[in-house]
């Protein structure tokens, strides 16, 4: 039997910081693919070295995590 989201939701905010930090990298953990994979490591360096380049060019442009994150929420709308 599966715990209801809102009540493991509520458990999981009553943790201490520390523990919420814990249960996130391993719930992030639990989401990553498989890091030894070679294809999805050199997709990912990739796609790094071509977002840098367009930082280091000007035609892109960083921008706080709280922005992206409205940004991707009104997207998702």
């Amino acid at each position: 039997m599966s715990i209801p989201l809102e009540v493991l939701a509520a458990e999981a905010l009553g943790l201490s910081p520390e523990e919420r930090s814990e249960l996130l990298d391993r719930l992030l953990a639990s989401l990553e693919p498989n890091p030894l994979d070679p294809d999805w490591e050199q997709a990912w360096a990739t796609e790094i070295d071509r977002r840098e380049a367009e930082i280091a060019a000007g035609t892109a442009t960083w921008i706080a995590g709280e922005e992206a994150v409205r940004r991707l929420r009104v997207q998702l709308k």
